[in-house]
């Protein structure tokens, strides 16, 4: 990707955390041990641009990767993550009257979203994603909603909507700017169309020095003002943002402007706090590394079983950073879609929760604190009363 900046196009930049031979994929469907443990391998180079605050991927190649329906990265089968999208779709189709409308996203994923929101607004969907399934698509809306499997590009700007939304597919983007930009030329003088888009909050992997929230997939990494700055430069005028999910995500809500606008939320006012941030990464992000190798070790220096619930990109980075191997028993996970499958980088198998009636761990790690409850309730509901260690 290079030094200068994706976002602004700024060449002020710096570097602050490395992590050289990483997963390029974190969620692709392993079908053997083997195919996990050997494969494809890429650099992270985290940059920090100081002129809009935009972190970026500087090593990323994003010729090594590759989105098919192997590609699974859901969290619906979820209750926590379900009630969240659920109730935001419901939030996004009164807020802005989405009945009887057209709806666009970009980087749909399974459809699950766009389906809600056609459900909810009787409305009418196009979804464009490489990893789309046409077995997901519920038959009842079938008649409403139209899929294309491949990526976003110029060649679908005769795509109109009177919503565009896009969630957690930009982190994954890495020429964030020219995206931005090129969605802004396709909607053109359709100045009541809605933008909606929803990415991680690199504020909180910063100050948790969280190490684990970083991971080839994501080559960027969006503050809540790096993300209003790069869509006001690029021709929108913000009507709302704001974090959501316990502060896990930030969602943002425009529309076309005639010209680039000017900050006017007191949210985006944050380039020196994330300056200071980006400054203690480095020293954060080693203590917790040492100190997650230390817990899991004397854990398993005293012959405990340890597991770990939840199986996506943070996962793969703990598991992969902290190199575990026999250290962990298993992964588990509620998507039906892992089990039987393999962690990509240490091929830890991964599990169903009723798995863990015959393993009966000792310990479970929480990969997202946001899962706690119902992971409590699900050990719960088994009989099991392992120590619970959140990330």
């Amino acid at each position: 990707m290079g030094d200068r900046c994706p976002s602004c196009a700024s060449g002020d930049t710096r570097s602050f955390y490395e992590a050289k031979g990483v997963p390029v994929h974190d969620v692709s469907l392993m079908l053997t041990r083997e195919e996990a443990t050997s494969c494809l391998r890429g650099d992270i180079v985290l940059a920090a641009c100081r002129q809009c605050g935009f972190i970026f991927n500087s090593a990323h190649d994003p010729s090594l990767q590759e989105y098919s329906a192997c590609y699974e990265p859901t969290q619906w089968f979820s209750p926590k993550f379900d009630a969240f999208a659920r109730s935001l779709a419901q939030r996004l189709v009164d807020r802005y009257s989405l009945r009887g409308k057209d709806i666009l996203e970009i980087g749909c994923g399974k459809g699950e979203f766009l389906a809600l929101l056609c459900k909810l607004g009787d409305n009418r969907g196009t979804g464009i994603d490489k990893a789309y399934v046409p077995e997901r698509t519920p038959p009842e809306l079938a008649n409403r909603l139209t899929f294309i499997r491949d990526f976003y590009t110029e060649k679908y700007a005769h795509l109109k909507a009177d919503f565009i939304c896009c969630r957690h597919t930009l982190e994954h983007i890495d020429e964030t700017g020219g995206f931005i930009r090129m969605l802004r030329r396709a909607i053109g003088d359709q100045t009541d169309t809605v933008v909606f888009f929803e990415v991680p909050d690199v504020t909180r992997i910063l100050h948790e020095g969280a190490f684990w929230d970083v991971y080839y997939e994501h080559c960027s990494y969006f503050s809540p003002g790096s993300l209003a700055r790069l869509f006001r430069a690029s021709g929108f005028e913000i009507d709302e943002l704001d974090r959501v999910y316990q502060d896990h995500y930030i969602v943002i809500t425009c529309r076309p402007a005639d010209c680039p606008s000017g900050p006017s939320l007191e949210v985006e006012d944050d380039m020196q706090a994330l300056q200071d941030a980006v400054g203690g990464f480095t020293r954060l992000s080693e203590e917790q590394i040492d100190l997650w190798r230390r817990r899991v070790n004397q854990r398993a220096s005293q012959g405990r079983r340890t597991v770990i619930w939840g199986s996506g990109s943070k996962a793969v980075t703990f598991l992969t950073t902290l190199a575990l191997d026999d250290q962990i028993a298993c992964v588990v996970d509620v998507n039906p879609y892992k089990h039987g499958k393999f962690m990509p980088g240490t091929g830890h198998g991964i599990v169903p929760p009723q798995g863990l009636a015959d393993i009966r761990p000792d310990a479970v790690i929480v990969m997202n604190p946001v899962y706690r409850g119902e992971i409590q309730a699900e050990l719960g509901r088994m009989g099991l009363t392992p120590q619970l260690l959140s990330l």
